[in-house]
């Protein structure tokens, strides 16, 4: 199987790589980290370089690419831990392609694709302990539409979004409806989360909203699949960085009078570090490849990588803390914000104990080896 990326990929990788080490320096993620854990302006540089808009077909203004090219952005994004959600952008531009209206693709999708318009998956309760299925959000048709009654927690940017995908039940059945965030019955309890970005409580008091299918849990599914691929790939670009910060520490650092870099027993942690960053890059190659498959295909498989994906985020974060000793937790070091992005995204999604449950409720006869 042909691993190579194309040129027009390449370029990708390029174009994102120089804008993280040239326009979001660590010093500029620092500043809006401070002001609140998300930068508009950040947001709409990365949206001209036709980010948001990669799952969107190009007829709606969008770049009209894929699984591939979401992958190769993320992961430099990672390495430059951008705070703003672009995992969200590729989220609302796969689920409303796939599964909104002409009407509402029109309205929104090229929105999404040039950043004027953020939107978010707002899914998660707190009684639902990552089941898709659990969602006490209530949904009621009236004379006018459609409104929403509930609470979801952790909405990535939720207070800054300018609109947000909202599952509840209809009738004893998931569906899935789009809400304005300035709508009336819409309120929001911004915060920021451990990595520096920022999260929301929406609470939703018949709440107008616009329907987007009454076949919520497979949409749903399939926009958290999104997700975790994305984040899969992000975790790449920050444990790439993480493993290059470690070793130039280690190439510097000296103890006894020698560089700790010479010490057998800590080159022998490097290389289980690069073990479990290889292990981790094939198991994201195989998110992405996978990303468009049926959907219990797809699930399957996007629950394998990101169980692999949480343990090596777990050992490359600790490892590298240790390997530099005190510093490694220090806030003035780079990579103990490194760490603590890497144990964020373990829970993104579904944490490790999760999708191993989730794996171990696939498995069939032949564990998936044969298949």
């Amino acid at each position: 199987m042909d691993f190579d990326f194309t040129d027009d990929q390449e370029q990708l990788r390029d174009a994102v790589r120089k804008w993280v080490d040239k326009g979001y320096s660590f010093e500029r993620r620092r500043a809006t980290v401070k002001a609140g854990g998300f930068s508009r302006p950040a947001f709409a540089e990365m949206a001209e370089l036709g980010l948001c808009g990669l799952y969107i077909p190009e007829h709606h203004e969008g770049m009209g690419m894929g699984p591939v090219e979401g992958m190769v952005a993320m992961e430099e994004l990672g390495r430059g831990m951008v705070l703003e959600p672009l995992a969200q952008s590729l989220i609302a531009g796969g689920v409303l392609s796939g599964y909104a209206s002409e009407a509402l693709k029109s309205a929104w999708l090229p929105k999404v694709a040039s950043g004027a318009a953020l939107v978010v998956l707002a899914y998660q309760e707190r009684a639902a302990r990552y089941q898709l299925a659990i969602c006490n959000t209530k949904g009621a048709e009236t004379a006018t539409g459609w409104a929403l009654s509930g609470t979801k927690s952790v909405v990535p940017a939720g207070d800054q979004a300018d609109a947000l995908m909202v599952p509840a039940t209809v009738n004893g059945r998931l569906a899935l409806f789009l809400v304005e965030g300035t709508a009336s019955g819409v309120a929001t309890r911004g915060y920021g989360t451990q990595d520096g970005s920022r999260a929301a409580e929406l609470m939703l008091k018949d709440a107008p909203a616009t329907l987007i299918t009454l076949d919520g849990l497979t949409a749903l599914a399939h926009a958290v699949d999104i997700g975790i691929a994305a984040t899969c790939a992000e975790a790449m670009g920050v444990m790439d960085k993480t493993m290059a910060i470690t070793v130039e520490y280690m190439n510097t650092r000296k103890q006894f009078g020698m560089l700790i870099s010479s010490f057998q027993a800590l080159r022998h942690r490097v290389a289980d570090m690069k073990m479990q960053l290889e292990l981790a890059r094939s198991m994201s190659y195989y998110a992405a490849l996978k990303l468009n498959a049926p959907a219990p295909e797809r699930r399957a498989a996007l629950a394998r990588a990101k169980y692999q994906l949480g343990n090596s985020m777990r050992f490359i974060g600790q490892q590298a803390v240790q390997l530099h000793g005190g510093i490694g937790v220090t806030d003035e070091y780079i990579v103990s914000h490194y760490f603590k992005k890497l144990t964020q995204m373990e829970m993104t999604f579904g944490d490790t104990l999760h999708h191993l449950g989730e794996v171990s409720m696939r498995m069939q006869d032949t564990a998936g080896v044969f298949v």
